[in-house]
Order: C-alpha cells, then structure tokens, then sequence
C-alpha cells in the first residue's frame, strides 16, 4: 500500500473545513480546493482558528497548531490537486456532480491514488460507477463537528479494491478515530441504525398517546439518553431531517421498520424545522428552548395498592418506596388500585387477561422504574381518582412522573426494543460487525450503549417479548423481530457476541 502524505479535499461547507482541520492536525499535508476560492480561503481561515483554540485549551501545544495550520494550503485550480494521493470530496448530496468530480480526478491525480467520498446517503457503488477505475473509490464518511466526532465510517462499494480499502482505514486509523468499517447499504450503519429511536417516537405521538415532550422526558431521564427523538430532530432541522427519512425509507423499498410519520411533510412546509427558525417541536425565546410545564395531578387520596403475584418481583422497589409513603397493600384487587406492569401489552389487554376490573388497573413500565422518571398508564376507564391519586404518590417518592394514553408497550419499551431490533437486523444483514455497530452507534449517535449491548442489558427473550406483543396487539410489520434477534433469543445466546 502507497504511503500517504497529501491529502485534497475538496468543498469546504461544515464537513469539508472540519475534514481539512482534523487531518492537518494528524499531520498530513492538505490541499484545499473549492470552486469558490473565497470559500477555500475563508475555510483554511476557520481552521485555522480552530486550531488556535485547540492550542489555548491545551489540547494540542502551540507549536503543534502552528504546524498544522502550515500543512493547511489552498490550491486556485483542480489541476493543482495533482500530489495528493487521496482526495475525500465534501461536496453537496449530488450523485452527477460527485461522478464529474471523480471523473476529473482521474485525469490529474495518479492512477493509484484514492477517491473517497463523505456521502451520507448516495451509494457508494453508483459514484464509482462514473469512473474508470472504480476500483479507487471508497466512501470515507465522517460525522459532524468533525474534530469532535471521533468516529469514520469506511465504506467500500461493491468493486473498491483492498488497497483503497486498507488506504482508508490507515488515514482514519492514524487521525486516531474508530474506524467503523460497514457495507454500501442504505444508511450505512450509523444514520441506518438511528431510526429506531426517531421513528418510534414519531409514532408514539402521531397515535396521540403522548406528546413530543413526553417523550423525550422518558427517553432523556427514564431511558438514560442524552437527547429524545424530538431534541435532535429540533437541532438538525426537521427541513433536513426529513429528507433523510423519507430517503432511507424509499431505499429500503417502503420497509414499515423505517417509516417517517405522516404529520412532518406539513410541519417541513409551515417552517417548523426546529432550532434554526425559532420554533419546531419545541418554541425557542433567544435560543433557548422553552419546555412545557409538568403534569400536575388533581388532589386525590390513593386507595390501597395490589399487585398481581407473578408482577410483585418486578414492582418490588416501587412498593416498597409506596409503603413507606403509609399506602396500604391490599391482599385482594377488590376496591384497590391494581398496579400491572406488562411487557408490550397495554393495561386494557392486560387487565382482561387477568380478569382485572379494568376501571381499577393502573399500568407503570417496569423498565425505568429505577430510574429519575417513571411512566404510567390508566385505561379508557380507569377511575379518575385513582389514577391522579397513583400519580401524586409516586411524585412523594421522589420520582418524575409521565402519564401516558392506553398504549401496548409505553414509550421507553417501544423505543428501545425498535432500537435493539433495528440493530439486530443490521447485524444479519452483515452490514457491519456486532462490535463495530455498537462502537458505531454509541460514537456515533451518543447512545449510551449500543443496540446490541443494550438488547443484552435488557435480555434478548425480553426485547422479543415486547416486540412479539407489540406485533400482536397492532398488526403492523414495522415491530416483527429480526431473525438474528429471535434465533439469540431462543437458543439464549448474546446479541453482541
């Protein structure tokens, strides 16, 4: 494999500078090309300064940053890209342009030297397949701010030859990122796996069972997750995010896992895009988000409590934080509240199975009850009193309470088992190594695990519990399991292993 030294990139929007600005630092000469040679220079500039910071924060010596900005060096004309031995184009998602571009290429470059792409949608394949050699085509996808994000995608299409492929990976192996390396497939790995979280909880609230911020309340606080789906839908504007659904949706030929809500194509056209115009999911005063008010429950006296017995082991440390509040345990579901906690069903289905009166049953999900906020549920008849004298009980305790309509599987187990499963069906498609989907996943997107090591926090025959029930109670494709998830699951394997 040829030594690499010099590097082109060409375009310098957001990607491109923090392209240019991350490999100076890791010491190769850069050569900066824009059909705009202001925005070259005004991009070399940028890095520059971001470089300088770096050095005032002590995370690079001052020498160091002087140095890199000096391997910095724009070029007036394509022809001048001509000792580089790579070039990664962060031009706009256009597959006609990235092709003439590359066609270009080949002409001025040498005839071993690479032509990565940092597309994030195209096909790696269909950009190569406007060029001679497509053998030197690769896709080298890295991720926004890029001097932050410290994890690449390397993606080889369907003709990349190995040593373009080890080219890539030793660029990104020696900027010391995680190289994820994955197949030319929709999404990738990353953006692919990243629609669990989104779509599920669009379509909690497109079925109108809780609102975006009840969401991201149980996501943020119940599920341990940075952001909810409609924070980071707000930051990357839905005008962008958007598109990206419906992209990956129509590549997966309408597969219902990866359907986007019905509700956003009007949201896109009245301008709610988030962050950017002021208002989105969320209202934004100067920048700063506004959150609705909490839930505040109507005064009403808790009646006693019954839990069933084969649901007394998961409620445990719930009863027992209840009991020391003074509620009283009942011994028979007669005049008590009947706290259930199901996997994947909702509380009307759970309590006719149970031969519950459903207008005494109250459901809360067992899987965030250890954590800040817990989720309950009434059903349709649910007594009134009951259920706000439930919520005000657990707020005593200490807890952050959301209450949801009748739903099977709540939020956080829809969310979850969506993600898991999305991940499991990656790993079957053999898109990417089990290790390199979590590792890309919680670089990545910042999930505090990655799918496959959260579906084995969870357990694998719990994940398909929920989502066989969830399949069950609605009839829709999108929650049918993966086979790689089932097959675990059933022979009580791991997910990551």
């Amino acid at each position: 494999m040829r030594n690499i030294d010099t590097i082109a990139v060409i375009g310098t929007g957001t990607m491109g500078r923090g392209i240019a600005q991350t490999l100076a630092a890791a010491g190769y000469t850069v050569l900066v090309f824009d059909q705009l040679a202001e925005a070259a220079h005004a991009a070399v500039e940028f890095a520059g300064q971001m470089l300088d910071r770096a050095a005032d924060k002590e995370k690079m010596t001052r020498e160091n940053a002087q140095a890199a900005k000096g391997r910095l060096r724009v070029v007036e004309g394509i022809g001048d890209l001509a000792p580089a031995q790579m070039a990664i184009e962060a031009m706009a998602e256009s597959l006609d342009a990235k092709q003439a571009l590359f066609a270009a290429l080949e002409g001025i470059l040498s005839a071993d030297a690479v032509l990565a792409t940092n597309t994030s949608s195209l096909s790696v394949s269909a950009i190569a397949s406007g060029v001679n050699t497509p053998g030197r085509v690769i896709g080298i996808h890295f991720f926004n701010p890029v001097p932050l994000m410290k994890v690449v995608e390397v993606i080889p299409g369907l003709r990349t030859s190995e040593t373009a492929r080890d080219a890539a990976m030793s660029v990104v192996d020696r900027i010391g990122y995680r190289v994820i390396l994955c197949k030319d497939a929709p999404g990738f790995l990353i953006n692919h796996a990243g629609r669990g979280l989104l779509t599920e909880g669009i379509r909690i609230v497109q079925e109108c069972l809780a609102s975006e911020v009840d969401v991201d309340r149980v996501m943020r606080e119940g599920a341990g997750f940075r952001m909810g789906p409609f924070e980071l839908l707000d930051l990357t504007g839905l005008d962008v995010s958007y598109p990206v659904l419906q992209l990956i949706y129509g590549q997966f030929h309408q597969d219902p896992r990866y359907r986007p809500g019905v509700h956003l194509a009007a949201r896109v056209a009245a301008n709610l895009h988030g962050r950017k115009t002021s208002e989105g999911f969320y209202r934004y005063d100067d920048g700063q988000r506004v959150d609705p008010e909490e839930l505040v429950p109507a005064e009403a006296k808790l009646p006693p409590v019954w839990v069933p017995t084969e649901m007394r082991s998961d409620l445990a440390s719930i009863m027992e934080s209840l009991g020391a509040l003074g509620v009283d345990v009942a011994d028979s579901p007669d005049h008590a509240v009947c706290l259930v906690a199901p996997y994947g069903w909702d509380a009307t289905e759970t309590a006719i199975s149970m031969g519950l009166d459903p207008a005494h049953v109250m459901g809360i999900d067992p899987l965030t009850l250890d954590s800040a906020r817990v989720t309950i549920m009434p059903t349709l008849i649910t007594d009134p009193a009951m259920c706000d004298g439930l919520h005000q009980a657990l707020l005593a305790t200490g807890k952050k309470v959301t209450r949801i309509a009748d739903s099977p599987g709540f939020i956080a187990q829809r969310v979850l088992a969506m993600i898991v499963n999305i991940g499991c069906e990656i790993a079957q498609m053999q898109i990417a190594s089990p290790a390199d989907i979590d590792d890309g996943v919680r670089l990545g997107l910042g999930y505090p695990k990655g799918p496959l090591a959260l579906g084995d926090s969870l357990g694998p025959q719990r994940v398909l519990e929920i989502l066989d029930a969830l399949q069950r109670q609605t009839g829709d494709p999108r929650y049918r399991p993966s086979q790689y998830l089932r097959h675990r699951a059933r022979l009580g394997m791991a997910l990551a292993g």
